[in-house]
């Protein structure tokens, strides 16, 4: 009978391999910032896919997240328009259209008629919905408890100092960088 285990697929170089091979083919290279960088970009690839296989546990996809998300960051009692929706999320108003069905026959979200404005559409979070997101956050604060166990409480807030004053470069380099350049559905 054949061996039906799954073989690990091709491993990707190790970061200083990787800079070096980029030192080879690239002289101007720094590589305290190619260092940097490449464990950025490897380290939120990783994050990701963490965070994916705790949403696909739960029965929701990232997109479906994102939607939870933006409902609960607008507060309570975690309503939005359809448009304001696509608008914060980046997405064209058919992708989010699409979305939108497709939770409200989950249970996630619910899509009524203003009654103040009958044309208006209001999408709401449910309880189910509420419930999914809780449960992702309780995961992700899991993990991420986990991941930053060997920092410091100093080293912690040092860290995201740092992370944030990059990312307010790019912010104000890439004013736009903030939507997404293709819809996740």
């Amino acid at each position: 009978m054949p061996d039906t285990t799954e073989q690990p697929g091709p491993q990707e170089p190790g970061l200083d391999e990787q800079i070096a091979a980029y030192q080879r083919e690239f002289r101007d290279l720094d590589p305290q910032v190619e260092q940097v960088v490449s464990a950025l970009g490897r380290l939120n690839r990783r994050m990701n896919v963490a965070y994916g296989r705790q949403l696909a546990a739960l029965g929701i996809s990232n997109a479906e997240w994102e939607v939870l998300k933006t409902l609960v960051l607008a507060g309570s009692p975690y309503r939005l328009g359809p448009g304001e929706l696509a608008k914060r999320l980046g997405l064209t108003p058919a992708a989010m259209t699409h979305r939108i069905d497709r939770m409200a026959g989950e249970g996630l979200v619910t899509r009524d008629r203003d009654e103040n404005n009958r044309v208006r559409v209001i999408v709401e979070l449910t309880d189910e919905g509420r419930t999914k997101w809780l449960e992702a956050m309780r995961m992700a604060t899991d993990f991420e408890e986990d991941l930053l166990q060997d920092l410091t409480v100093d080293e912690r807030g040092g860290l995201g100092d740092m992370l944030i004053r990059l990312l307010r470069r790019v912010e104000h380099a890439q004013p736009d960088a903030g939507g997404r350049l293709t819809d996740l559905d």
